[in-house]
């Protein structure tokens, strides 16, 4: 058994060596990381920054623990070369010198100041407050310095993550912004006349505001990843970013509509012209035709023909004076709501004529009826037959002359019909009168 001391057995050659080696690689990638840290964009940026909020505050506990970083990293570099120094000093080292090594490398040899983490703010490994001097096993120190810089290497990546991601974004949308603006400018979408136009100065306050609080505090832009322990693990929060992305993109689609509208307006208030001034004469033909009616048609009741739509014509006089004016964001939504319209009074205009002419139709359709059955008693050689000629005249005068009454003239057609059967012999029944209708008769 060989000799033990407070640390335990003491090392023999090949122990140190490996040790030796070990501790040697372990300096070497200490050093490369606070190498790389230093040198780290984000760090950098972090040390020229105005920084606010909660950045500020982790900042300033960052650059405490990478001071501190550097103070275990030299006293751990002291302590190594040390180790190397007692090892080179025989090839084949004594006793005393192993244990000394033993002590040295296993031991807690490597004494840190206590003013060196006071002067960098930072607590000690068990949280309690600070102490004039700790000492640490190479080991210890190796842990304690593997968190520290885990710690501030976690915060200056987030910081340059954000940088990264954010502020560019910023610009883009905020270029973009700016050229909307200048096309909402051309058609007349501007702030207190248009909503699109107060959305466009809400968008451009709170991208302002948002690039300012991104560049000073950019951990308050920051969502670390759920369950993950590395360094920078989550994702910059663009949730303000995307929303007033969004609602650009909504301002830009209604500049787009109103851009259609300037492109094609003077065809759609041409259009709206001809609709209405086709239910003008529409109206107009109905009134006469009214007239018509009422002097030719007797006991009918003939239905108002209205006047034309004035409210509409004015609403079109308007578009056409937004038109003139380029008030395109005014003339969008008046000229969609005159063309429903006007394709509403063209169908009422229609319906009206339809309905006062409709005591003419049926006087037109019962005269056609008659002389069909006229023609027919000719061909079937009873033109000459004096009750059919008495009857058929009757009918005739009263179906052309003025003014007409349609129920009796109606009756004497029925009569007519009624005799003609008579005189064929036919078992066949008139249309309205019941039974079967032949389908080759003129008056079905």
């Amino acid at each position: 058994m060989g000799d033990t001391g407070p640390t335990g057995p003491v090392m023999d050659r090949d122990e140190v060596d490996r040790a030796l080696a070990r501790l040697g690689a372990e300096h070497e990638a200490v050093e490369t990381s606070l190498l790389a840290l230093q040198d780290h964009a984000g760090r950098r940026l972090l040390e020229c920054a105005g920084l606010t909020g909660v950045t500020a505050v982790r900042w300033s506990a960052a650059e405490a623990s990478i001071t501190l970083l550097w103070a275990y990293f030299d006293a751990y570099t002291g302590a190594l070369r040390t180790a190397r120094e007692i090892r080179s000093r025989r090839r084949w080292s004594s006793r005393e010198d192993l244990a000394e090594l033993t002590e040295l490398l296993r031991g807690e040899a490597v004494t840190v100041a206590g003013s060196t983490a006071a002067a960098a703010n930072a607590a000690t490994p068990d949280g309690g407050p600070g102490r004039l001097s700790e000492r640490y096993s190479l080991a210890a120190l190796v842990d304690r310095m593997n968190q520290l810089y885990a710690t501030s290497l976690d915060m200056v990546v987030a910081a340059d993550a954000v940088w990264s991601a954010l502020p560019a974004r910023i610009d883009l949308l905020a270029a973009e912004l700016q050229r909307t603006r200048k096309l909402a400018h051309s058609v007349g979408v501007r702030p207190g006349e248009h909503p699109s136009g107060d959305d466009l100065e809400r968008i451009t306050r709170t991208l302002t505001r948002l690039r300012e609080q991104v560049v000073s505090d950019p951990l308050a832009f920051w969502r670390p990843a759920e369950g993950s322990s590395a360094p920078g693990g989550g994702r910059p929060d663009t949730t303000v970013y995307d929303r007033e992305a969004r609602a650009l993109e909504e301002v830009r689609r209604e500049i787009d509509a109103v851009l259609a509208v300037r492109q094609d307006a003077e065809q759609r208030i041409v259009r709206l012209r001809d609709v209405l001034s086709r239910a003008d004469r529409t109206l107009a033909e109905a009134r006469t035709a009214r007239g018509e009616v009422l002097a030719k048609i007797a006991a009918t009741e003939v239905p108002v023909v209205g006047g034309p739509p004035i409210v509409l014509q004015e609403q079109l006089a308007a578009a056409a004076e937004y038109r003139r004016h380029a008030q395109w964001h005014r003339l969008s939504p008046l000229l969609e709501s005159l063309e429903e319209k006007a394709e509403d009074e063209l169908l009422r205009a229609r319906e009206s004529l339809t309905a006062v002419t409709a005591p003419l139709a049926v006087r037109a359709e019962l005269r056609g009826r008659l002389d069909a059955y006229k023609a027919k008693m000719a061909r079937l050689g009873h033109a000459g037959d004096p009750e059919l000629n008495e009857k058929y005249e009757k009918a005739r005068r009263m179906l052309w002359s003025a003014p007409c009454d349609l129920r009796v003239a109606e009756q004497a057609v029925l009569r007519y019909q009624h005799a003609a059967a008579d005189v064929l012999g036919s078992a066949r029944r008139v249309p309205g009168q019941g039974g079967p209708v032949d389908r080759t008769d003129p008056g079905a």
